[in-house]
């Protein structure tokens, strides 16, 4: 597959953020500057209403989340609320952009007010694009913004995925945070808090297809693909324990992998968003790259005593932490582990919680593990280890 050189990389972000600039997008580093503008340009009531219909919206409910999206494609609101985006168009865009190939047609899952979907429009007028979303509001924004870019080779169907599908086939099927939007759904957890294996396919994973809603959207997504149709998919599954069972659902429906995954990281202002890979999938199981269900690498360092001499001048520093998954490997290799105490506990929100506290040649420890593949090791010298024993009793008393 033809893939762009790094100046052709280059030119399509710049393009990406005069097109931007066109929908009224901003970019911001900083919250105050941000919210100062929001103020300048929203009244409290249209603000107050806003935080409201944000806070429906996190019940999941579909009537509220349409509420929610009517409102955001006003004209004088949509650049404030989607300005928040400006880094995840600007890291997506481009990526997506540079694997469209040869699809003659491409179908934009849950386009919103269409700001990518006429994006694609654009650096391909040759191509048809379709986007679809359940918001009346942003569809009937987005047919007006195409118009005003007098855009000929784009349309926009207001459309619920979840009970209905388009009638035709598309070459192509973008799908960027539209299919698994249950943020708060914590996955299929691992066989205990030791391990990052999880159970083979069964009923855990249909419980998650069928209360994500991701297995009818798949379905009826791969049905809409021809022989060697192609899929791009991008969602919030960087949680390993989302990750898995995600790519399940997607290797079950026959969707191999074309490339290896890509990470995807971005600004949303002043904090830092990790979303799962990118995956640019094909109709028929690929035999060049491999599903992979392990942690990520990681950017935890392994214990290295040489720092650890260096650090001991620190009293406010531990001697190391780690709060990625290889500070399960560091913890497996202390030296002469003694434990002190140590609780493993089922808690509310179905994940298994191991906190342990202890002491090793390397120093006094405390170690994290639960069974949603969060992993946090802290090693301190022997005489900090009260500030352990507090942080100790803080996890098991919740807080």
């Amino acid at each position: 597959m033809h893939r762009d050189t790094r100046d052709e990389v280059r030119t399509t972000l710049h393009a990406l953020e005069a097109h931007l600039a066109w929908w009224g997008l901003r970019q911001f580093t900083s919250e105050e500057v941000y919210f100062q503008w929001q103020r300048q340009t929203l009244s409290p009531v249209e603000l107050a209403t806003l935080h409201r219909q944000i806070e429906q919206k996190r019940r999941g409910a579909v009537a509220d989340e349409v509420v929610f999206y009517d409102a955001a494609a006003q004209p004088h609101i949509l650049p404030v609320l989607y300005s928040q985006q400006y880094g995840y168009y600007r890291a997506v865009g481009p990526q997506v952009a540079d694997r469209v190939g040869d699809a003659a047609s491409i179908l934009d899952v849950g386009c919103g007010v269409g700001i990518l979907t006429t994006f694609y429009a654009k650096q391909y007028p040759d191509k048809t694009v379709v986007g679809i979303d359940r918001s009346p509001a942003s569809i009937a924004r987005a047919q007006q913004q195409a118009q005003a870019l007098n855009l000929m080779n784009v349309q926009f169907e207001c459309l619920d995925l979840d009970h209905r599908a388009p009638t035709r086939s598309f070459d192509l099927i973008l799908a960027t945070h539209a299919l698994l939007q249950a943020e708060h759904d914590p996955g299929i957890p691992s066989r205990s808090w030791k391990t990052f294996e999880r159970a083979g396919e069964g009923q855990q994973q249909a419980d998650f297809e069928r209360r994500t809603g991701i297995g009818g959207r798949l379905d009826r997504l791969y049905a809409l693909l021809p022989a060697q149709g192609r899929m791009i998919v991008c969602e919030k599954t960087r949680q390993l324990a989302r990750r898995v069972p995600f790519q399940r659902a997607l290797a079950a429906r026959g969707l191999g992998l074309s490339e290896e995954p890509e990470l995807i990281r971005y600004s949303l202002v002043e904090e830092i968003a990790d979303d799962g890979p990118l995956f640019l999938l094909r109709v028929g199981q690929s035999q060049e790259v491999q599903w992979n269900e392990l942690p990520e690498p990681d950017a935890g360092s392994l214990f290295d005593r040489t720092m650890q001499r260096a650090k001991a001048t620190d009293p406010d520093v531990p001697l190391y932490e780690n709060h990625w998954p290889s500070a399960q490997r560091v913890w497996e290799q202390l030296q002469n582990r003694h434990v002190i105490k140590e609780s493993t506990r089922q808690e509310p929100d179905g994940r298994q919680l191991h906190v342990e506290l202890g002491q090793a040649e390397e120093g006094g420890y405390l170690y994290c593990a639960n069974t949603l593949d969060q992993r946090q090791l802290v090693i301190v010298e022997p005489a900090r280890r009260r500030m352990l024993e507090s942080y100790y009793e803080e996890i098991m008393n919740g807080a």
